[in-house]
């Protein structure tokens, strides 16, 4: 199957890119839906299905609205405002749905499992605004679990996907940069085309331009969004996936050490995957609460996040933390 999107001098002026949190938490729900364990997520996949299943979240209302596979409901990737917009104001943007494509898309849905609409799916529909709340709710607790820990890894992964191809823009044009996106995509005299994609992209379903954002967890596929009057969505696979969860090089211990002290470099070096206080300790050997008194130090350097993870608290390196522990010359 191919589908075509046509281009105007006009949609070209308009099309632009975003990194969408929301999209994440969709491609990220999905990809850990599946049967199969994905193979370039397996070390995230690993660490993330335990908190889902321990939370419940492997079972609610996302796993009602993101099927492993087929349609995805629409009006959960609202279209970004700004380049980078926050979770909060995508989860808004979702609370605002209208009733009446609510339904229309809960209809899609339920078709196309052929099935009669869950219990879930008529609550929506008939009190929308009060289920939209639990949706939002349920996506902020999986954002926590899932995503969170590992937000400033994949933020940069995105961002720099993003500067790539707007520089490529500006040194070789659009039509370089469309056909580069994926496989599956081709620019072709003015229009761009969808090969071997079960769903349409056509200029008739959506607005004028077009709005690329890349994404960590729609490899090995492009997604779409078509819903006028917006702009058409492509999601697409980042740049670099491959080694997002790889773990990451560190200059020698010594060096921060004698900054940090011995003790909270150990911590942050065993912070490459986010982890609790217990696991923290056990690891290093330390005490829970010289863990807990260490941390409360890194975190208000701005060296580490916490996160909360049932009735324990996961901790991930920042970005900051990651600069100093990387080899010289990175």
């Amino acid at each position: 199957m191919q589908s075509g999107l046509s281009f105007s001098t006009a949609d070209l002026a308009q099309t632009r890119f975003a990194v969408s949190p929301m999209w994440e938490v969709v491609t990220s729900f999905r990809l850990l839906a599946q049967d199969e364990e994905p193979p370039l997520h397996r070390r995230w996949a690993e660490q993330v299905r335990p908190r889902l299943a321990h939370a419940g979240l492997d079972r609610g209302w996302l796993a009602e609205l993101v099927p492993a596979g087929g349609y995805l409901a629409d009006f959960l990737n609202p279209t970004p405002a700004t380049p980078f917009p926050s979770l909060t104001t995508e989860l808004e943007a979702i609370r605002r749905t209208s009733p009446e494509r609510l339904r229309t898309e809960l209809g899609m849905l339920a078709a196309e499992r052929d099935r009669d609409p869950s219990p879930r799916f008529r609550i929506l529909a008939e009190a929308p605004e009060a289920a939209l709340e639990k949706v939002a709710a349920e996506i902020e607790a999986y954002w926590e679990l899932a995503l969170a820990p590992y937000w400033d890894r994949i933020r940069r992964l995105l961002e720099a996907d993003v500067f790539h191809r707007a520089r490529q823009v500006a040194e070789h044009g659009s039509a370089h940069v469309l056909n580069e996106l994926h496989d599956s995509v081709r620019w072709d005299d003015g229009t761009l085309r969808l090969v071997r994609r079960h769903c349409a992209l056509t200029r008739d379903q959506a607005g004028s331009g077009l709005l690329l954002v890349p994404s960590a967890f729609a490899w090995p596929r492009v997604l779409t969004r078509s819903v006028a009057p917006d702009p058409p969505q492509l999601a697409y696979p980042a740049r670099g996936i491959g080694n997002l969860w790889e773990p990451r090089a560190t200059t020698s211990p010594d060096a921060v050490a004698a900054v940090l002290g011995r003790s909270r470099t150990m911590l942050l070096t065993e912070l490459d995957t986010p982890s609790s206080t217990t696991r923290l300790a056990r690891h290093s050997g330390l005490s829970a609460a010289g863990v807990s008194q260490h941390l409360t130090a890194l975190r208000n350097a701005g060296l580490v996040t916490a996160h909360r993870s049932g009735r324990s608290v996961l901790y991930a390196r920042t970005a900051l933390a990651d600069a100093l522990l990387a080899p010289a010359g990175d």
